[in-house]
């Protein structure tokens, strides 16, 4: 990949990641160092880490991606996905800049969505499952997570909406898919200032087994359960027991019973092929 992007005529420096984190490091170092474009080679995972560094700093630094995970969502929307990595190199070279806007919550950025309720149960599951690769890596845990999993009682609140009761997940997105192949929010426009929420009530077996490849395919959005709606901020309690969350893909465990999300809006430069 360096061989490509200097035979494209930039100027590179590979520096590799060590342990989940250390992007942020390497990003925030990039930025205060006066880089101009830093390119996350890997996965969502990797696109978080790097993300957090560069936008913990005012620098006005671009973000590229080459993707070579499994799931590539936010390579989706920076129009690289599927593409090898020379492919994806030949494409950023020419590539113009757009500012996505971009969420925060417990003081953490995500880029392309966060969640809480089956989501993370699912990236749960799928942490303990590292032998499995490609599509059935997200796949086989979906139904896994559902077998023990308990919906949680929560309250969401934002400007226009409420709602209370025991949810199945809330799922936050700035990007259209999250988890590989799931478009929960299929119109979802990362620059366009707002948030596409996707709620879905606790659901049976039966409704579950006709729910997954409907938001597979983007259409699950007519479902009795399931409620759409658009915001910049919503906040989300659960009393009963403490939030699991997930950033990007990414678990998090902070011990907490609410929490707060809030989008910047426009606030990271993305290098997005034509």
């Amino acid at each position: 990949m360096a061989r490509e992007f200097r035979r494209q005529g930039w100027a590179v420096d590979v520096v590799r990641t060590e342990a989940p984190g250390h992007g942020t490091e390497l990003a925030a170092r990039a930025a205060r160092d006066g880089v101009a474009r830093v390119v996350a080679v890997g996965g969502d995972g990797t696109v978080h880490d790097v993300a957090n560094g560069l936008l913990r700093h005012e620098a006005d630094v671009t973000l590229g991606v080459i993707p070579i995970g499994t799931g590539n969502d936010f390579a989706k929307l920076a129009g690289v996905y599927r593409h090898s990595a020379v492919r994806a190199v030949q494409r950023l070279v020419t590539a113009e800049v757009r500012r996505f806007d971009v969420g925060q919550v417990l003081g953490e950025w995500f880029v392309n969505s966060m969640g809480l309720g089956f989501g993370p149960a699912v990236v749960r599951v799928r942490n303990g499952m590292p032998g499995l690769t490609g599509f059935l890596s997200y796949l086989v845990p979906v139904y896994r997570a559902f077998a023990t999993f308990r919906a949680p009682r929560l309250d969401v609140r934002s400007s226009g909406f409420a709602a209370t009761g025991y949810m199945m997940m809330v799922e936050v997105c700035n990007g259209t898919t999250a988890g590989g192949n799931y478009r929960f929010a299929p119109d979802a426009d990362p620059s366009d200032g707002q948030f596409d929420v996707c709620l879905v009530r606790r659901v049976s077996l039966p409704r579950f087994l006709i729910a997954v490849p409907r938001v597979m395919r983007g259409t699950h959005t007519r479902m009795r359960e399931v409620t759409m709606f658009r915001t910049t901020e919503l906040t989300i309690r659960c009393p009963e027991q403490p939030l699991l969350l997930h950033l990007d893909g990414e678990l998090r465990d902070p011990g907490v019973h609410h929490c707060t999300v809030r989008l910047a809006a426009r606030r990271l430069n993305v290098l997005v092929a034509r």
